[in-house]
């Protein structure tokens, strides 16, 4: 049978370039709606955060944030900013450069990642935020019994 199942999860993020692993949370969630093969689908609204896959190690997590540094400095003259005095046009041109959505294959009840793989949030804002992700697993629902 063909099922759809919908979840949400709230994170509460810091400010500068938070990166934290979903992969436990995400995978919880497609446990307990009993979708054996299908999607997972997410997406992260507002436009100052992103979602992506990474070794969620110390070593990459930092080369990652220092290489978008690099590509999108904070210190860098945005219109958005003079427009709007937030301080914050970085966050929203990594965010765009990133992406808000991830789909990921479940099979057999789990995502389908790599072995060194998991799904992080980054977080580019300046100030703390209150998170949230939406979630959808499509797929065949696995028989009960």
């Amino acid at each position: 049978m063909f099922a759809l199942q919908t979840f949400f999860l709230e994170v509460q993020t810091t400010q500068g370039t938070d990166i934290l692993d979903l992969t436990h949370l995400v995978q919880e969630q497609v446990r307990a709606g009993g979708i054996s093969d299908g999607v997972a689908t997410l997406f992260i609204a507002g436009s100052t955060a992103a979602l992506t896959t990474i070794e969620y190690e110390s070593g990459v997590v930092n080369d990652l944030r220092g290489a978008i540094e690099r590509l999108f400095p904070r210190d860098l003259v945005y219109e958005h900013d003079r427009r709007w005095g937030d301080g914050n046009g970085y966050a929203h041109v990594r965010a765009a450069f990133l992406k808000p959505s991830l789909s990921i294959p479940v099979e057999q009840g789990k995502l389908v990642l790599g072995t060194w793989q998991q799904i992080v949030l980054l977080d580019f804002d300046n100030r703390p935020r209150s998170r949230s992700i939406r979630g959808q697993v499509m797929g065949l629902k696995r028989p009960q019994g």
